[in-house]
């Protein structure tokens, strides 16, 4: 049996944006738990910006594995993001740009000409379209912003904030104590208590303007589910220059999946409830030489290819470990090198739609955690932006996929095939 018939990679996960055609006011009259899977009409425009998005959602899984590849602590481990939390922090915060600012953000994100009213639209839908598609499938997204009372919000950034963002702000005194603890359990209440801490001392500042943040919660079980009687810890060829072996649990399936080889990846999804989430799994095919390599990143064009297939359902043999993983990304230096180092910048940055002070981005940082066995899987993130006052300075039929190294994951949901979470899964 060949090492490609035998061996999986995993690492990006990512589920779905959901983009649908109506108009702002329209709202969802279908039935709260379809028995199908969700159909989601996309007009060309709606489909051309999920196309966009995920651009971005591959440029920034791209420029955080090449940021950690320096750092030896970092390089070799598993990680997961959601480029959907930042863009609902980020295109919330947008609407308070104009200017070079603006235009920067507008391009990284992917909605280029479409602009902070092509954001908008956009998470809107999300936001009221997610949670209603499956009945065993969890979706919660939502977003809040603490004010410091020694400033004034917008008036009109605060009627968006309100419209497209179901965030009503909270004006607080940030020297109080307890704002910090605030936060925090919001973080926990709207990620089901699976990222209890966002900030700490040493990253909260109680002279910040104010906190942005989004929270993405996701919780699906497998349309088939892993006998728990079939896992067993076996071995797998962990990232790294090291020939030590490891040992992690490892779930067994036999199945009727869709299944192919795209661009040198082993690729099978494994569908959620009805099948209207879905995970995407992208094993690198790799000889013995090369088993503990860390996995390419795929490009958009190799996503792209990959929802466009069309697929064949195999009957195949699957091998998956559990995977437990939590990230703590800093966002700063990322989003600058991606196209938007405006933002950041104290003396260029122009949020004068924002609040009646001049401020920029001063901290920007994501964590995110995924919880997958055989029942199904969990996954959140919070995204937390700071803005800082300018003025303050601080084959066969049957086919094989054996998942012992290195891989990508993505979580999506089908019919638009939008990023949500982008995952790494190295054994560590």
């Amino acid at each position: 049996m060949k090492l490609r018939n035998r061996r999986v990679a995993i690492a990006l996960t990512m589920m779905a944006a959901i983009v649908t055609g109506c108009n702002l006011d329209d709202k969802f009259d279908g039935p709260e738990t379809p028995v199908d899977p969700g159909a989601l009409e996309l007009n060309p425009a709606e489909m051309e910006l999920v196309d966009h998005s995920n651009d971005f959602a591959f440029n920034l899984f791209k420029q955080i594995i090449d940021s950690r590849s320096a750092d030896e602590s970092k390089k070799n481990k598993s990680l997961i993001v959601s480029p959907i939390s930042i863009t609902y922090a980020l295109g919330m915060l947008n609407n308070g740009a104009t200017g070079e600012t603006q235009k920067q953000i507008n391009k990284v994100l992917g909605f280029g000409d479409a602009g902070a009213d092509g954001i908008n639209n956009f998470c809107r839908k999300m936001l009221n379209r997610a949670p209603q598609l499956d009945s065993l499938t969890k979706v919660m997204i939502a977003n809040n912003i603490y004010m410091n009372k020694r400033y004034v919000l917008n008036s009109e950034f605060t009627k968006i904030a309100n419209t497209y963002y179901n965030a009503y702000p909270e004006t607080r005194d940030f020297h109080d104590g307890k704002t910090l603890d605030v936060i925090n359990k919001w973080a926990s209440d709207h990620t089901e208590e699976m990222i209890k801490k966002i900030l700490d001392d040493s990253s909260f500042d109680p002279d910040a303007v104010s906190y942005l943040l989004n929270a993405i919660y996701f919780k699906g079980e497998w349309t088939t589910k892993f006998d728990k009687d079939r896992t067993m810890d076996e071995t797998f060829y962990h990232a790294g220059d090291t020939k030590e072996l490891i040992n992690r649990p490892m779930m067994h399936l036999g199945e009727e999946l869709e299944y192919d080889e795209i661009d040198g990846y082993q690729v099978v999804r494994l569908p959620y409830g009805n099948k209207t989430f879905q995970m995407t799994i992208l094993l690198p095919i790799v000889g013995e030489n090369n088993v503990n390599a860390l996995p390419a990143v795929p490009s958009a064009k190799t996503w792209s290819k990959i929802c466009r297939n069309k697929w064949h359902s195999y009957t195949v043999q699957l091998a998956l470990p559990r995977i437990d993983t939590s990230t703590d990304i800093e966002l700063r230096e990322i989003m600058a090198a991606l196209g938007m180092p405006d933002a950041f910048n104290p003396d260029k940055a122009d949020f004068s739609n924002f609040c009646d002070k001049e401020t920029y981005i001063g901290m920007m940082k994501q964590v995110a955690a995924i919880n997958l066995d055989e029942e199904g899987t969990e996954a959140s993130a919070v995204t937390v932006i700071g803005m800082i006052n300018t003025a303050y300075t601080p084959a066969p039929d049957i086919k094989h996929f054996y998942a012992n190294h290195p891989f990508i994951y993505i979580i999506s949901e089908k019919s638009s095939n939008a990023i949500f979470f982008i995952g790494q899964y190295t054994g560590y």
